[in-house]
């Protein structure tokens, strides 16, 4: 609070008015709570980027990413009850933090947040993820890794019009059902049990190898297996470079809202869990700003938004802050 009055001071605008002690600021923010800031950050996390800005679309469709990460939180009573804390791995040890599991749907060209869900660590990501196709819709291209692929969540995502193209597990057997020309097949993905099982939905499948200075991978795409054979999903160097950069598009996301903005190592400080979610939302609204402010830099120079650093935008922002009220809102 010091720090955001401090230029209202320098301009003789505050008064007589005096900083609130810190036990003042604890009791508003629990007034508050947590659902004005998760609505707001529903109300302005939109998509920001244009068809001139690079990595953005890709045959006039926006390119999307779902992911996950998992926030540290203070160890109090309250946490662990509402969010759960994970196994170490060792025995019957438990990890020294809470966690918080988010999913979270992300614009690749901006690399902004366009929604997100909630819970508890023992919430898996594919449940949150299915949550997500409420902000998705015609035009949209949704990339996913791996671990999200499964038959239920891919019926929620394509009943929405949203193209996919998602990858698959090394040990995922996917018969070829026909064969196409450009070397993609259609096959089908059963899920392993429920009444989905008895209802395969067909896909595309589009093996892929890419090649970098430090190695390459190598492994397998689907999509829709609506896909015409006229209209290769996957191919050519404006895709190879549309995957590359979604590879971890997600994970890069989350490195700058996690280790830059909040700060390495550093727990989230709320006891309370209502607290836990009004810090995450924060963090999140604060990150789409930064986010809209790169990208708008990035157009007055023609540039691509990855050429422009987030660590400096973040510390240009602090000291716009203190120096310039006003000059950064979310």
């Amino acid at each position: 609070m010091r720090h955001l009055v401090e230029g209202l001071r320098g301009q003789g605008l505050l008064g007589g008015w005096h900083v609130p002690a810190k036990s003042s600021l604890f009791r508003a923010r629990q007034r508050l709570g947590c659902e004005p800031l998760r609505v707001l950050f529903a109300t302005t996390a939109k998509p920001m980027a244009t068809e001139t800005t690079p990595g953005a679309f890709w045959r006039g469709l926006r390119l999307l990413a779902v992911d996950g990460t998992c926030w540290d939180v203070a160890d109090s009573e309250a946490n662990e009850a509402a969010f759960g804390r994970p196994g170490n791995g060792r025995g019957p040890g438990r990890s020294a933090f809470v966690q918080v599991r988010m999913a979270a749907l992300v614009e690749v060209g901006s690399h902004a947040v366009l929604d997100a869900e909630l819970a508890g660590c023992r919430s898996g990501e594919v449940t949150l993820a299915g949550r997500l196709p409420r902000s998705l819709g015609r035009g949209r291209f949704v990339l996913a890794d791996r671990e999200f692929l499964g038959v239920p969540l891919w019926r929620a995502f394509t009943v929405t019009g949203a193209d996919l193209l998602w990858r698959v597990p090394a040990n995922r057997v996917l018969p070829v059902i026909k064969q196409f020309r450009d070397g993609s097949w259609l096959s089908q993905v059963r899920a392993s049990s429920g009444p989905a099982r008895h209802e395969p939905v067909t896909v595309r499948v589009l093996a892929y190898q890419l090649k970098g200075q430090f190695g390459g991978r190598c492994g397998r795409w689907l999509s829709p297996g609506h896909h015409p054979v006229g209209r290769p999903t996957v191919s050519g160097p404006a895709t190879g470079r549309a995957l590359l950069r979604t590879l971890g598009g997600g994970e890069s996301v989350f490195t700058e809202i996690k280790t830059h903005q909040r700060g390495a190592r550093v727990v989230l400080s709320s006891k309370t869990p209502d607290g836990i979610r009004q810090q995450i939302w924060a963090h999140l609204l604060v990150h789409h700003a930064l986010r809209e402010l790169m990208l708008r830099t990035a157009a007055t120079r023609g540039l691509d938004p990855d050429r422009v650093s987030f660590t400096q935008t973040l510390r240009s922002a602090r000291r716009g802050v203190t120096v310039t009220p006003g000059s950064f809102s979310p």
